[in-house]
């Protein structure tokens, strides 16, 4: 039986029993196979050994999808240090805040980022160390600048790390509430036991072309990436800039045969409604996965008329457990339902509970959150021990369970119905957006006095942000201006739906903002 301890162990057995099988294909651009991603990884690992990473540091990946972001993942895998993959649409400043937060000691980047990067991260005596590619793109870039590294600065080949199941493996940043994104500790366990409970629930095949359309600091990349690589099948990267446009995605998921996809929902409504897809072959497809926010159930119901015949997944959970609880959709939806479908009974390697304010479990039918305990759930956030110790409880047995800060139902059968969300959290494109970060970004406009940020339910998009601002002296600038500005400071993805605009945002009795009231004025 193969003994599985390390993510890397899935490429390197799959370079041994399929070492010229296309692993990661790049449409446009470029393949690489088995054998020969293993050995980019492995050139990977030995530069950043003579760099100084060893076994427990974390090193940042600042690239676009490609290739070489793939290999570098696995090059890092490779030396026992955890990977730090961040957003390179996002502004400078959030990603040096995160890099610097967890204390990279290297970050593999491309040259058009580094200026940037630089300028951000805060000076230090000792700051991380640089792999800088001149762009991406079938893998040609990160081995050119191995190469030309190892001339002029020769890296000794050196042994694999052999890391422990609870070292790390990666680090995924996600919105926090303080304006300040956290990283959500997630250990070789964690995801192994997510790939490996994959395996046994949707029947990945050595032939299989899986999607990759999640960017790498998404969790959805985590199914994405090793479920294939663990099979021996080929990963199908998707660009960001194809993967928003349904006029492009849908022919791309015909000519490369995709045969399991993965992605969130509004992508899959966004297809259905706009891709043509009448007009492409999807014979090969057979396997349709999407999580990240809810469904609507009108375009579902057009998407499994136009694709009929895959079958059809709802998987649900935050970043910091992965997946936890799993549904297959009907081969037919009635035609009389208008409710979402539900996000299903907990997988093999979850144990899940409802339990009320005071962490006592509520019986079935009743409201209450879902908590989750199981090998797949974070370590914790990184450098955030008292937030850490806020998100579990702890019960008489010791045993830690992760509180979702979802309010769901139990139906008598075992199946769980989402409700809401307890705190202001909400899911945006399939992104985990703190409302609270979206305000502190407002806030950085040198003329905003006041700025509340609130989510409205949509049934075309699931959630549309809305801001209201109060502006110094009446200082208020053209929408235009404010949406530049915020692209400057957040992430697209938080950038606000609509904006509005008050004198004075209204207050409750102990002077804080009041929510409740903003909601009538929407």
């Amino acid at each position: 039986m193969f003994s599985q301890n390390a993510l890397f162990q899935f490429l390197d057995r799959s370079a041994r029993v399929r070492p010229d099988h296309p692993a990661v294909e790049e449409p446009g651009v470029g393949m690489i196979t088995y054998r020969e991603l293993a050995a980019l990884s492995d050139q990977l690992r030995d530069r950043l050994h003579h760099l100084g990473v060893r076994r427990g540091d974390r090193v940042g990946i600042y690239l676009h999808k490609s290739i070489d972001s793939l290999a570098a993942i696995f090059g890092i895998l490779k030396t026992g240090a955890a990977y730090v993959p961040v957003d390179p649409g996002a502004p400078p400043a959030r990603n040096a805040y995160i890099l610097a937060d967890c204390a990279v000691k290297a970050v593999i980047v491309e040259a058009d980022f580094l200026p940037g990067l630089q300028a951000e991260l805060p000076v230090q005596r000792e700051g991380p160390r640089f792999i800088v590619l001149d762009g991406t793109g079938g893998g040609a870039r990160l081995r050119n600048a191995l190469l030309s590294a190892q001339e002029s600065d020769p890296a000794s080949t050196v042994a694999t790390v052999s890391p422990d199941l609870e070292d790390l493996a990666y680090i995924l940043y996600t919105s926090g509430s303080t304006g300040k994104p956290k990283g959500v500790m997630l250990t070789h366990r964690a995801a192994i036991s997510f790939v490996d409970w994959c395996s046994q629930a949707f029947d990945p095949r050595p032939d299989d072309r899986f999607s990759s359309h999640a960017p790498f600091h998404f969790d959805l990349s985590i199914l994405d990436i090793y479920v294939p690589i663990k099979h021996g099948a080929t990963l199908v990267l998707v660009s960001e800039e194809t993967g928003k446009d349904p006029v492009r995605l849908a022919p791309l998921i015909s000519e490369s045969k995709i045969t399991v996809w993965y992605s969130t929902p509004s992508i899959l409504s966004f297809l259905a409604q706009f891709g043509k897809l009448e007009k492409y072959d999807y014979s090969n497809l057979r396997t349709v996965l999407f999580a990240g926010e809810v469904f609507p159930i009108k375009h579902l119901r057009l998407l499994k008329s136009l694709l009929p015949h895959p079958r059809y997944f709802n998987l649900y959970g935050p970043t910091e457990t992965n997946v936890c609880t799993y549904y297959e959709i009907p081969a037919e939806i009635p035609d009389e339902r208008t409710t979402p479908f539900p996000i299903g009974a907990a997988c093999s390697h979850y144990k899940i509970k409802v339990v009320d304010e005071q962490g006592q479990e509520v019986p079935a039918g009743a409201e209450g959150e879902l908590i989750a305990s199981g090998p797949g759930v974070m370590n914790g956030y990184w450098n955030l021990p008292e937030r850490t110790a806020q998100a579990f409880l702890v019960d008489s047995a010791g045993e830690r369970w992760y509180k979702t800060g979802d309010i769901v139902v139990e139906e008598a059968n075992g199946i769980y119905t989402y409700i809401s969300r307890r705190d202001r959290m909400v899911k945006k494109r399939g992104y985990r957006v703190e409302l609270g970060e979206i305000e502190a970004g407002l806030y950085r406009h040198p003329d905003v006095k006041e700025a509340a940020v609130i989510a409205l339910a949509d049934e075309e998009h699931g959630v549309r942000i809305k801001a209201f601002l109060s502006f110094q002296d009446g200082k208020r600038p053209s929408i235009i201006r404010l949406k530049r500005f915020c692209m400057d400071v957040l992430p697209g993805y938080m950038v606000p739906d609509i904006f509005a605009f008050l004198d004075v945002l209204p207050k409750t009795s102990t002077d804080k903002i009041d929510y409740q009231k903003l909601k009538t004025l929407s």
